[in-house]
């Protein structure tokens, strides 16, 4: 059997550029909630110097005369479009599963070299043609390689977007030209302790004993060592399930009003809830944690955690958001100028092996949130986001034209472009003149 990975290419970027086609040889940045940071950039982008991370004001600073084309993230339309994509790819796979919002493994049966090119730049052909969208695709017998593979196929044109790691040959001279930085599944701490062994490359690491691997990293490095040397053994079960799941933000500006930060956590809450229902798990730790701007030194600052677990896990939005509004209580303390908060979950399992807890629980409870959550998902899929919230998620004090804020209208996007597919108010609309014209042009009787 053969994994295929279909990464999109500078996903943000592109999917901007679907309803811009005048931005395509142009340098394209995409900045962080809040217009802080530069989070997605265009390869033209890339070759001006922008780096990752970079803080928007700096880009500015540095760059004053440039051309370049700034978006706000635009989250609706990046998970609308991807999903097309994703639609697209399970139908052409005969199993398929989301890693990410941009990428998506397949399991493919043993086909020869030949068939997996077809499959493979045809499927990148038709998603282009049907989203917009670029993909690269890296076909090999280990999901590590399938994405050392599609590194190759978005680096290098050669590759028609589509590149096969199908023999030990192709296998060894990839891993020789794969950085140990690169290797999926090695974080930045791996990488540092590597490079201090000498261990510069993916064939470098592939190349230690196995007994050495396994005294030296985790299970995790020591899967990375095997996926390298072609052995299956990452389950599709570890990538589809996070641990734990943070939900965080910065604010606009600075706060010190206590209710407006536990409105925005319990915003963050709700949203850890939905995306554990999303999985079908639960958790049994809710954690908040709040700070002030470290980097404004004229002001005190102030950091702290809280923490409750649960005595039965669960995916209840009402459960998790009192749990962090009773964190936050523990740890808010007056008079500070608050920048960013958080809500993390952890303690993840299957909600189909919950361990209740018999002191105090509810049976015929637990089922009337499982059926409100259940209802209030379907309205907010079928309405848009925020149809239906609970009372603590609404930014009481904050209003505009005489209405109470939203959670999305919270956030700073002063470059946020619109939302065509999802929106009637966004849909495109023809030139009139250019309308007019071609009315004209029409033979008689059409």
């Amino acid at each position: 059997m053969y994994y295929a990975i279909c990464d999109c290419d500078c996903c943000y970027v592109s999917c901007e550029r679907v309803f811009r086609p005048d931005l395509k040889h142009k340098p394209v940045v995409v900045l962080s909630n809040n217009d802080g940071c530069i989070v997605a950039r265009s390869k033209e982008a890339k070759q001006l110097g922008i780096k990752a991370g970079m803080p928007y004001y700096q880009m500015k600073e540095q760059f004053p005369h440039a051309d370049i084309a700034v978006f706000s993230s635009n989250y609706e339309l990046y998970g609308e479009l991807t999903g097309r994509v994703m639609k697209i790819i399970r139908d052409a796979s005969p199993y398929a599963f989301r890693y990410s919002i941009d990428e998506c493994f397949c399991h493919l049966p043993d086909m020869d070299y030949p068939e997996l090119r077809q499959w493979g730049e045809s499927l990148c052909r038709r998603v282009q043609k049907c989203t917009g969208l670029p993909i690269s695709i890296g076909i090999a017998r280990t999901k590590t390689l399938a994405k050392t593979a599609s590194r190759f196929a978005k680096k290098f044109k050669g590759y028609n977007r589509c590149c096969i790691i199908d023999t030990d040959e192709k296998r060894t001279k990839a891993l020789q030209l794969c950085p140990i930085h690169e290797v999926w599944g090695i974080g930045r701490k791996y990488a540092y302790r590597l490079g201090a062994s000498g261990i510069e490359t993916a064939y470098d690491f592939a190349s230690h004993h196995k007994d050495w691997v396994r005294n030296q990293f985790n299970i995790v490095g020591a899967r990375t060592w095997m996926e390298l040397n072609g052995q299956d053994c990452v389950p599709d079960e570890m990538l589809t399930r996070k641990k734990s799941i943070c939900t965080s933000r910065s604010f606009t500006g600075q706060t010190s009003d206590y209710e407006t930060v536990r409105t925005h956590v319990a915003n963050f809450a709700a949203r850890c809830a939905e995306k554990l229902r999303r999985q079908h798990s639960v958790a049994s730790v809710v954690t908040v944690f709040i700070h002030t701007n470290s980097f404004r030194e004229n002001l005190a600052q102030y950091w702290n955690t809280g923490e409750r677990t649960l005595l039965t896990p669960s995916n209840s939005t009402q459960t998790i958001v009192q749990a962090a509004a009773a964190c936050l209580h523990d740890i808010f303390i007056h008079g500070y100028q608050y920048k960013k908060a958080g809500v993390i979950v952890m303690g993840i399992s299957s909600e189909n092996a919950i361990q209740t807890n018999f002191i105090d629980f509810d049976a015929e409870r637990a089922e009337k949130q499982k059926q409100l959550d259940k209802a209030i998902d379907r309205l907010n899929k079928l309405n848009g986001k925020e149809t239906v919230v609970l009372g603590a998620q609404q930014y009481k004090h904050r209003y505009e034209n005489g209405k109470t804020l939203a959670f999305a209208d919270a956030i700073q996007h002063a470059f946020k472009s619109k939302n065509p597919t999802t929106r009637w108010s966004d849909i495109i609309q023809l030139n009139k003149s250019a309308q007019a014209g071609s009315a004209h042009k029409r033979p008689a009787g059409q």
